[in-house]
């Protein structure tokens, strides 16, 4: 009996450094030991022994694989710009109009995509997911989403078009207005200085009539005397009758 439990004492002692003894209370069954024939002891000499469990060797704890992300989650946005930095990403569409843009972006690392809307440039949200089927229509919701954005944006540079071709056209209507204006004026000026000349030609001709008119009255009155006067002389005149 002595030599049994000093066996099993060297064997507890040897025993490898991942097995754990338990409590003193709990005994503990080991591999049998090769036994000679003088050490085995009668049933009658054995005492009781309770029932005893084995104990496995301690494994280290292994540290669970990052899942696949394959539902559409929110991602950070440091994340997106620090893959951005580095250049890690790949783009596989974009859409843009005016201030918003948005991108479909893929991480071949991680086999992850990323739908990530943009204002002025700067990084506003971001979902990513681990197929592409997830992660398209997170891309299209963005991309409507920048539309409906931008559409009072376009409505707003419409206008903006509109009023200054309006403000064109009103300069312009104003300039030519302005320019019959001024026909208008020098024409007016122009009829006032063609009826004043005319009605200065009418006068001078009045007069010039006139004068006309004396003078053509003085004249038929010289004739008139000097056809007298030549009468009178031709009176005075003898009659000779002509050499035969």
């Amino acid at each position: 009996m002595k030599s049994l439990l000093s066996r099993r004492g060297s064997l507890l002692d040897n025993a490898p450094s991942f097995l754990v003894r338990q409590k003193a209370h709990s005994p503990v069954r080991f591999p049998s030991p090769e036994i000679k024939a003088e050490d085995v002891l009668e049933e009658d000499d054995i005492p009781a022994v309770a029932s005893s469990t084995r104990v496995t060797p301690l494994r280290p704890a292994t540290v669970p694989v990052q899942q696949t992300v394959k539902t559409l989650q929110a991602a950070q946005l440091a994340e997106v710009e620090w893959l951005v930095q580095q250049g890690s990403l790949s783009t596989f569409r974009t859409f843009q109009s005016f201030g918003y843009s948005t991108s479909l972006l893929f991480y071949p690392h991680e086999l992850i995509y990323y739908a990530v809307l943009y204002h002025e440039g700067a990084i506003w949200r971001v979902l990513k997911a681990g197929d592409i089927d997830a992660a398209e229509p997170a891309f299209r919701h963005f991309v409507e989403q920048a539309m409906r954005l931008a559409d009072a944006e376009m409505r707003r540079a419409h206008l903006e078009a509109q009023n200054e071709q309006f403000s064109r056209l009103i300069a312009e209507s104003e300039a030519q207005i302005e320019r019959v204006r001024v026909d208008l004026s020098r024409g007016s000026e122009q009829d006032q200085e063609v009826a004043l000349k005319q009605q200065e030609v009418r006068k001078a001709l009045a007069q010039l009539e006139g004068r006309r008119v004396a003078a053509q009255a003085q004249l038929n009155k010289l004739q008139r005397q000097r056809h007298q006067l030549n009468v009178t002389v031709n009176e005075s005149v003898p009659f000779l009758p002509p050499k035969r």
